[in-house]
């Protein structure tokens, strides 16, 4: 069984110039990307901030941005829930994903250096590696090469609304690598998606991003089945 990740704890990092509001946000998407949190947790003011050592104000100013997003809502009582996204909204948010990876690879065929090719075979590699025992790994890296792919594609709009869509995605829960096969089937398309990259074939890359995505979903339906 894969493991959860402990939730977020210690202080947050923040870069010069930002501010202490968008560094929890900040803390929190990446928590939520992590797996830290997933649909139905709960999460408090006071419990955040002592988690992150900060003042509730700045954990109230994220909140409230993930609010707005649609991330969280009300929960009964006190505090505020991690949403759970309903089937029409998994279709959506995997229609929309096909779309924009698509779009992310043939980009990526087209400007990606040599390095950067590279550096997806190095990351593929260690997926392969980390696909024994560890699903959350095989999600982390697996996060990381499409990001790559994105960077690859130097769109800069590209690339937010692929981060946003990632966070979204972090409300649907456990890791598709967790139905059998599928880290298989994922190295397979990855290595294909990579070698039209590498031979500067858009088409191709575009081709193949979409059936990964298409592929993934029809795993992720499996994993809502049994809920």
């Amino acid at each position: 069984m894969a493991r959860r990740p402990a939730k977020a704890g210690g202080t947050i990092t923040r870069g010069s110039g930002v501010a202490l509001g968008e560094a929890v946000f900040r803390s929190l998407c990446e928590a939520l990307q992590a797996g830290s949190y997933r649909a139905g947790d709960r999460l408090r003011e006071e419990e955040v901030a002592q988690r992150l050592n900060v003042s509730r104000t700045p954990v109230r100013e994220a909140l409230g941005r993930l609010a707005a997003r649609g991330f969280v809502e009300p929960a009964a009582g006190r505090g505020l829930i991690v949403r759970n996204l309903d089937i029409s909204e998994v279709l959506e948010l995997y229609a929309m994903r096909e779309i924009m990876e698509g779009a992310a690879a043939r980009l990526a065929a087209e400007h990606a250096s040599g390095p950067e090719i590279d550096a997806l075979r190095d990351i593929e590699q260690a997926f392969v590696e980390a696909s024994v025992t560890d699903a959350v790994e095989m999600a982390r890296l697996n996060r990381a090469f499409h990001e790559s792919i994105c960077r690859a594609a130097r769109n800069r709009y590209l690339d937010n609304a692929s981060r946003e869509l990632q966070d979204w995605i972090a409300l649907l829960g456990p890791t598709t690598f967790t139905v059998s096969g599928r880290p298989s089937t994922s190295h397979e398309e990855h290595r294909a998606i990579i070698d039209a990259v590498a031979a500067r074939d858009g088409d191709k890359a575009e081709q193949l991003a979409r059936a990964h995505i298409r592929e993934a979903l029809r795993c992720r339906l499996k994993l809502l089945q049994k809920q």
